[in-house]
């Protein structure tokens, strides 16, 4: 028969491996020691093997084999205190699940910050996360396959869906610093580009379709996504707009350069919180929406962003790692 330990011998073996001794764990566990010293010989004799050495020595000392139980003890048992917390999240309204899709507009730094502090706060809940361009967002949750949606692009207005701004961003045009258009020393016009490749994203969504936004070029080159056409223009490929929060770096090392394009709409791009009316977010995903708007508030203005990078002289400026 195979052996089949409970979670209350797996618990006592942890506490008398981690305080040290059997009168150790009955104090711990407010149980005599007689019934704690029963409980470790009845769980060796399920396992059918030694946890502790208990000759010649004041203490028990766990053997290789009680080394190796003891691992497996913790994570049984770390999984049991996930299960315990998630059904007390039930048992409360929290949810089992969030689904969320998020903007490439969103500053990534800030995605991470709040998906860390969510980890924190909400261990027993999991968490479905997707990232994508557009009209994505949306159309992922008017279709319920995300609960809640943070990013812009809210195209049309519909009777079940609530969009709250609680932020923004801005996307900026640029091309590699060797690219022909970055040699231009003054501000560029219409003409400089319109014989130039932009580097254009399409939306898997659909919903912008037959719509472009700050198309400029003639000739253009259509990506399925923002890293994608990242990596292009920072190539040499050619030229286009991305989110300023992932482009940063580029701009400061100087492997990307902003291009004075007046022609291209750079205002703010708002950020939307997205929910469908019928279906309010729980808990977990309330906390999650007002933590990206706290963070969100914090992103620098268009102009702010520009003033900053404007300070870094291009003898200030490092190499950019190849």
């Amino acid at each position: 028969m195979l052996p089949n330990p409970t979670l209350d011998q797996l618990q006592v073996f942890l506490t008398v491996a981690e305080t040290g001794s059997f009168s150790a764990a009955s104090r711990a566990l407010n149980r005599a020691q007689s019934v704690i010293s029963y409980t470790i010989a009845n769980l060796e004799s399920q396992l059918e093997m030694p946890l502790f050495e208990r000759s010649g020595a004041r203490q028990p000392k766990l053997t290789d084999a009680g080394k190796a139980m003891l691992e497996d003890a913790r994570r049984l048992l770390s999984d049991l205190e996930v299960m315990r917390a998630r059904a007390k999240g039930l048992k409360e309204g929290l949810e089992a699940e969030v689904s969320v899709a998020i903007s490439v507009m969103v500053p990534s730094k800030a995605v991470v910050q709040v998906l860390r502090e969510f980890r924190d706060k909400f261990p027993s809940v999991a968490l479905n996360l997707a990232v994508g361009e557009l009209g994505t967002v949306m159309d992922m949750v008017s279709s319920g396959k995300a609960s809640i949606g943070i990013g812009g692009a809210v195209l049309k207005q519909h009777d079940s869906i609530s969009a709250e701004r609680i932020g923004h961003s801005f996307m900026m045009p640029v091309a590699s610093r060797d690219h022909p258009l970055a040699k231009i020393d003054r501000p560029l016009t219409l003409a400089d580009v319109r014989e130039e490749t932009q580097l254009v994203v399409t939306d898997a969504s659909g919903l912008t379709k037959g719509r472009d936004f700050n198309v400029l070029s003639y000739k253009t080159w259509r990506v399925s996504d923002i890293a994608t056409k990242h990596s292009l223009i920072r190539g040499g490929l050619g030229w286009g707009g991305l989110p300023a929060s992932l482009i940063r770096d580029d701009l400061k090392r100087g492997s990307l350069v902003h291009l004075d394009l007046q022609a291209y709409e750079q205002g703010e791009y708002p950020i939307y919180a997205i929910r469908r009316i019928a279906s309010p977010p729980g808990p977990a995903a309330t906390w999650m929406i007002d933590a990206f708007s706290k963070r969100l508030q914090l992103c620098p203005s268009h102009a702010d962003f520009t003033a900053g990078l404007a300070e870094l002289s291009v003898e200030e400026l490092p190499l950019a790692a190849e």
